[in-house]
């Protein structure tokens, strides 16, 4: 064999292993696939790091969106019932909206137990999802909001069933949409308690003493549907501090943030 044959042949061997790797690469889960570029980037130079989970194909601005089924150009895929593609402390923010309900509790669980792993010590998680007392609460309340929630549901959701009945609503809200398990604000800070939170708070919806949670909730793009959502929507932030929320008149807090921090690197750097 002469040696240009030879390197023929070797180009050929060459070629045909890069397109086996490219085929391999193509039919990989998605969770094996690793972060694609613009997460990477992302990681790499954003100020502060925050986490949309749930996000679908368009998270918030300034922030990683990440989701199992609606992967885009701005969304990673996420399985949040398994680990998550981060190391320890990547993150100063995570959010989710109406998300953890879609999963059973003890994969809600093991999702806030990452939450907790991959946020900084001075990180914060806020989580919205349908209020379970308010759910149960429809049956006898007689809040005038309550009425407009069973009927808003009943018409958009339900247009077969003849009449507002709430049992109708409170199924849905059990059964719909892939629902497996509604909390309370107790149950849901339990659970990230248990995740090792140490400091939870509850807030109106789009409301909070931290200018990177505000405004998240969303816009249904009127008043009149916005009551009505935010009627039935849980929201609770969740620290991995002892400090709670951060406000303008919380400097003392904050500075404690920061020192728990430093401190923490310093360790890491002594060792």
């Amino acid at each position: 064999m002469s040696g240009r044959e030879f390197l023929k042949r070797s180009e050929s061997l060459v070629g045909a292993v890069h397109d086996c790797k490219r085929l391999l690469a193509s039919v990989r889960p998605p969770e094996r696939q690793g972060l694609p570029p613009f997460a990477k980037r992302y990681l790499a130079t954003a100020a502060l790091k925050k986490l949309e989970i749930g996000s679908g194909p368009k998270p918030h601005e300034g922030w990683l969106g990440a989701d199992k089924c609606a992967v885009s150009k701005e969304t990673i895929y996420l399985d949040a019932t398994k680990s998550f593609p981060f190391a320890d402390a990547t993150f100063d923010y995570i959010y989710n909206e109406h998300m953890i309900e879609h999963i059973a509790w003890g994969d809600g669980l093991s999702m806030l137990k990452e939450c907790y792993r991959v946020l900084k010590p001075t990180g914060a998680l806020r989580i919205a999802t349908p209020d379970l007392a308010v759910v149960a609460g429809l049956l006898t309340s007689p809040d005038e909001l309550a009425k407009r929630y069973i009927a808003f549901f009943t018409d958009s959701e339900l247009k077969d069933v003849p009449g507002h009945k709430p049992a109708f609503v409170i199924n849905l809200a059990f059964h719909g949409w892939g629902h497996q398990f509604l909390y309370d604000a107790e149950t849901l800070e339990f659970t990230l308690r248990l995740a090792g939170f140490k400091s939870v708070s509850r807030h109106a919806p789009r409301q909070s003493g931290d200018s990177h949670l505000r405004g998240l909730e969303s816009d249904r793009g009127s008043i009149e549907k916005n009551e009505v959502w935010d009627y039935g929507n849980l929201v609770l932030e969740a620290r991995t501090s002892a400090c709670g929320a951060l406000s303008e008149s919380e400097v003392g807090c904050h500075k404690q943030r920061e020192a728990l921090g430093a401190g923490l690197a310093g360790r890491k750097r002594g060792n």
